[in-house]
């Protein structure tokens, strides 16, 4: 049983497909990246999986089953649009939220502290939300999100504004949930995000689906043909390299179409080059990001 399948659900606002005949399923237990620029229609997906918006047609299930008030109370959304009340101390925050999907006061407070504990955020439990950092305020979202143990938990733009340590933060909590056996899925333009943490992914552009599979494949299928290695040796006048740039440390060798990696590879041992490290060279989500929202704007 998948987390969620969406089939060919439609979502359109006037003459203007918000989100246009797609489908995916996400699998139990993993994170999985929605991405896409912004207006793609990562957010109305969103808000179709969570019974905020009716699709026009189409199916969505989530544990299985079309989404109900049981089945809501599975789930943790935390939302593009945030909001907290800043006059309430982060415990009473915490313990407020978790009643709304039926936690005790008791349960929710052990939880709470547990999990301030962790972001090193318990000595603050007291302050008032206005108090804090809008990085704390943040991490004190995905608790409220989280406190109630949901199976699924669905972030749109989780990273958004945060600093480099809160982003540490936030990406240790995402992966400790997986580790509990829970199904994320995380909705975001940052694509160096997405290739850390997800299993798989689906790219949403102009409201459809252009891109779908593991991040392996999704690299693999856009890669180019050529390797990175790592060596001192002379690599002038070796047959089928057009040529070679400076990558990350190490050198990208550009081979011809009728050249495979296997061959290069031959012919510079051939050459008693010493190699100290070879691989194909992967494009990066970002720039398969570029070249596929690119190819939809020609």
């Amino acid at each position: 049983m998948f987390a969620i399948e969406v089939k060919q659900i439609l979502k359109a606002y006037g003459n203007r497909a918000a989100v246009n005949n797609v489908s995916f399923d996400v699998n139990q237990g993993e994170i999985f990246g929605l991405i896409g620029p912004n207006g793609a229609g990562k957010t109305t997906t969103i808000r179709m999986m969570m019974d905020i918006i009716k699709p026009d047609s189409g199916e969505i299930k989530v544990m299985g089953e079309k989404l109900n008030d049981g089945s809501k109370n599975k789930i943790g959304y935390l939302p593009e649009e945030r909001g907290l009340y800043k006059k309430m101390s982060v415990m009473d925050t915490i313990i407020y939220f978790a009643s709304l999907k039926g936690v005790d006061k008791v349960t929710a407070r052990k939880r709470g502290e547990e999990m301030l504990k962790r972001a090193d955020l318990l000595p603050h439990q007291n302050k008032r939300i206005e108090e804090l950092s809008r990085g704390m305020g943040q991490i004190i979202q995905v608790i409220i999100t989280t406190i109630h143990e949901p199976d699924l938990i669905i972030l749109d733009e989780p990273f958004s504004g945060l600093d480099p340590v809160n982003t540490q933060l936030l990406k240790d909590m995402i992966r400790e949930l997986k580790n509990r056996g829970k199904t994320i899925i995380m909705s975001t333009h940052l694509m160096n995000d997405i290739e850390e943490l997800c299993d798989r992914l689906l790219m949403i552009n102009k409201g459809r689906a252009v891109l779908y599979g593991s991040v392996a494949e999704v690299k693999s299928k856009y890669r180019n043909n050529a390797v990175l290695i790592e060596t001192k040796g002379d690599l002038t006048g070796i047959e089928g390299v057009t040529g070679i740039t400076p990558h990350n440390g190490a050198l990208e060798l550009k081979l011809d179409a009728n050249t495979t990696p296997q061959m290069v590879l031959e012919r510079l041992v051939k050459k008693g080059i010493v190699i100290n490290r070879f691989e194909l060279s992967m494009p990066s989500l970002t720039e398969i990001f570029i070249k596929v929202v690119g190819d939809e704007h020609e």
